[in-house]
């Protein structure tokens, strides 16, 4: 039986086409997707003018486990290239990410906000504490790197910044 034909697998080619096409349309940056041990992460990398360049495939089909360079280098693909004015604010512990103050609020901060070293993004609940997290850099929320109720560890990147602005 040919696994990738099954309607269940993320990673059958058509899925993965039709996920590429809406990255397109909606201006998605990164698609982080995770079926049993299997990962995919699919990124365009941005630039002042990237509207419209190729998609970059990193880490494709190697386990969850793997962790970024590696995962990249396992598959042949080069690993990615952070520009010096994007900077990840990173979970400063393990825990669980919460992006609003309760569940019936909005997040603390969307794509496209502003946000200063101040300016709470989230928080991180551990151990039945929960811990506001500051963004720690002036800019504006570019990516939004993880899913409200997501388990995080310590480092494990949570926002990206674009610090110019």
């Amino acid at each position: 039986m040919n696994e990738s034909a099954t309607p269940e697998n993320v990673f059958d080619a058509e899925n993965i086409r039709r996920l590429i096409e809406l990255m397109d349309r909606h201006e998605i940056s990164e698609i982080d997707l995770r079926q049993g041990e299997t990962r995919i992460r699919i990124r365009r990398k941005r630039s002042a003018s990237s509207l419209g360049q190729p998609i970059q495939f990193v880490g494709a089909g190697v386990p969850a486990g793997a962790t970024g360079g590696a995962a990249a280098l396992a598959t042949g693909a080069e690993p990615p290239v952070e520009e010096d004015h994007y900077v990840l604010i990173k979970s400063p512990m393990v825990g669980t990410f919460y992006s609003a103050p309760d569940p019936d609020a909005d997040p603390f901060v969307r794509v496209g906000d502003q946000v200063n070293p101040d300016t709470p993004v989230c928080i991180i609940e551990a151990m039945k504490v929960f811990n506001p997290i500051s963004a720690g850099v002036s800019g504006r929320i570019v990516a939004v790197l993880v899913e409200n109720g997501e388990a995080v560890e310590y480092g494990r990147p949570l926002f990206r910044v674009d610090t110019r602005g």
